[in-house]
């Protein structure tokens, strides 16, 4: 007997029974089912519309945000304003 007929003589198993075939298709199998979920949800909860003004919501929302940056950095400023102003201001004759 030859290496090669101890090797045919060995039964072969159904494909369906070797484990590494389900480890190989496992992989692409979940990401199809993820994907079909995915696309579940797409479908069953769409998302909101945005508000027709929504251009101007947003501009308002800046302008208030750079008011209140201005008054904060005009706010962090104040001691070293006055500190300038009595250094500018002249002596009192009293």
């Amino acid at each position: 007997m030859t290496p090669l007929d101890a090797v045919s003589s060995v039964p072969e198993m159904p494909w369906w029974r070797n484990g590494y075939v389900w480890l190989l298709i496992s992989g692409p199998a979940l990401v199809v089912v993820a994907g079909l979920t995915t696309a579940y949800i797409a479908v069953t909860h769409p998302d909101r519309l945005v508000a027709e003004d929504y251009y101007r919501r947003g501009l308002e929302i800046n302008k208030t945000l750079a008011r209140e940056r201005d008054a904060a950095a005009e706010r962090a400023m104040l001691p070293a304003l006055q500190g300038r102003n009595h250094a500018v201001t002249p002596p009192s004759t009293r």
